[in-house]
């Protein structure tokens, strides 16, 4: 490679770390970008140093993986230029904008590779921003990195596996988990049982989680509909309405933790101008990618559920092989595990399918919220405003909405009420979901201090 700028990873989870393993394996020393404090992502959340916890008690049945990554990025970290707690707010071609502490500054690159991840969506209900109601993700974060608990009594909405595994590990931890309430009824389908059959481990592991929550008293409960997240005196969360059946029931918690799967985190690859396509079974706009994660840009790759959901094992495989793919175009030799990687991402396709149509995103619930419901959280816009600005402006693009009434303007730039907001949109203009199209990224693409942007202006 005769570039004077050098290869770029974003993101250091399973598909950040093994595209820099294979960078590194290959002579390269590639600059990598982490928002964490240690590597590992969400699956591998590292905790504070202070924090020793054993390996079985943080990761359960991943800790043997995560010993194993542990020590491949302690051999790994002389080898590259990493940069923890660092933030990419905007990317242009050729140039990362980035702060860290406070701390603006530009990254050049000649290549990049975007493993960025995903995050957790949400489908808002009645009195969700109360203190006290966090994403999955987020109190996973709460338990993983900092031994806390967000309640005590911790009630578990939503849908996904991810569901079951908080929950699980909130019980194993201590707390009183009363219910886990689903939203989807995954197994009501028996067409769906192949496909779920070609992971076994996997899907035995789920099914532990399911079976162990109800062995210690927690009611799991499916085809749940969320009603409303109470509130008490102090105004944090004290209970979740909910409809089961044709009863409507009340749960007391102090905790309530809520999310519908997962979605790749694409803004990135948006501001550098990738094209998108529309994933019918995520239903999401996602990153066109080849098989080995080559971008529709030059020299541009997608690795992990930052292109697509598809579990950290193929988040893993996806980086060895986008790896190879960029050491190939820069003529330098690639690995030859790209073929078994290929056949792995390949077999797990089915498998995947099978889990996304077993644990849609409830998209009937997110259509028939009340009025009243906020969806957009920075903006204070309620299911009934974006209803209202739909039939108004008579449009149904959710750009133009955005145009119209500020959807998605605010700190999480639409990337917590995006879904939600697309679903309202499709049922107020009837139109399939696909035709709302997606909210174009804009920088900052995560919240940075004006000091901080102003500093980066000089």
């Amino acid at each position: 490679m005769t570039s004077r700028h050098p290869v770029v990873i974003i993101g250091a989870g399973p598909a950040g770390i093994a595209a820099a393993r294979t960078l590194a394996d290959a002579g390269l020393r590639p600059v990598l970008i982490d928002e964490g404090r240690f590597p590992g992502g969400q699956i591998f959340r590292k905790p504070q140093p202070e924090l020793t916890r054993a390996p079985s008690t943080l990761y359960g049945f991943d800790a043997g993986r995560a010993k194993s990554f542990r020590a491949d990025v302690a051999d790994l970290l002389p080898a590259i230029d990493y940069r923890s707690e660092t933030t990419v707010w905007s990317a242009e071609p050729g140039s990362l904008h980035l702060v860290n502490h406070g701390r603006t500054f530009s990254q050049p690159w000649s290549r990049l590779i975007i493993a960025t991840g995903g995050m957790d969506r949400i489908v808002p209900m009645k009195g969700w921003t109360a203190p006290g109601i966090y994403s999955l993700g987020g109190a996973q974060i709460a338990l993983k990195a900092e031994a806390s608990l967000i309640g005590r009594r911790v009630v578990f909405s939503g849908t996904g596996p991810l569901l079951y595994l908080v929950a699980y590990q909130y019980a194993k931890a201590g707390a009183c988990v009363p219910a886990v309430l689903e939203t989807a009824r995954p197994f009501d389908d028996l067409r769906l049982l192949p496909g779920l059959a070609g992971d076994v481990p996997l899907l035995a592991r789920g099914l532990y989680y399911i079976a162990w929550l109800r062995a210690h008293g927690t009611r799991v409960l499916s085809g749940v509909v969320p009603l409303e997240a109470r509130h008490g005196k102090d105004g944090r969360v004290s209970g979740l309405a909910f409809r089961h059946g044709d009863r409507d029931q009340i749960l007391a918690c102090d905790g309530l933790a809520i999310g519908h799967g997962l979605k790749a985190e694409t803004q990135v690859a948006d501001l550098l101008g990738a094209e998108f396509s529309f994933n019918a079974a995520q239903r999401q706009w996602l990153p066109r990618a080849d098989r080995d994660g080559r971008s529709s840009l030059s020299n541009v790759y997608l690795a992990g559920d930052g292109l697509s959901v598809r579990g950290s094992l193929v988040a893993a495989a996806s980086g060895r092989l986008a790896a190879a793919a960029l050491l190939q175009d820069a003529g330098l030799n690639a690995p030859r595990s790209s073929d078994r990687d290929r056949r792995f991402v390949a077999g797990s396709a089915r498998f995947r399918d099978a889990l996304d149509r077993a644990f849609p995103l409830p998209s009937e619930i997110a259509q028939a919220l009340p009025e009243e419901t906020v969806v957009c959280r920075c903006e204070g816009l309620t299911a009934g405003d974006i209803r209202r600005t739909v039939a108004r402006s008579g449009e149904a693009d959710i750009n133009r909405i955005k145009a119209f009434c500020r959807l998605g303007m605010g700190r999480c730039q639409g990337r917590i009420c995006g879904p939600a907001a697309a679903e309202l949109i499709a049922s107020a203009a009837r139109i399939d979901i696909s035709a709302v199209g997606r909210l174009r990224g804009q920088a900052p693409v995560k919240p940075v201090p004006l000091k901080d942007l102003a500093e980066a202006a000089r």
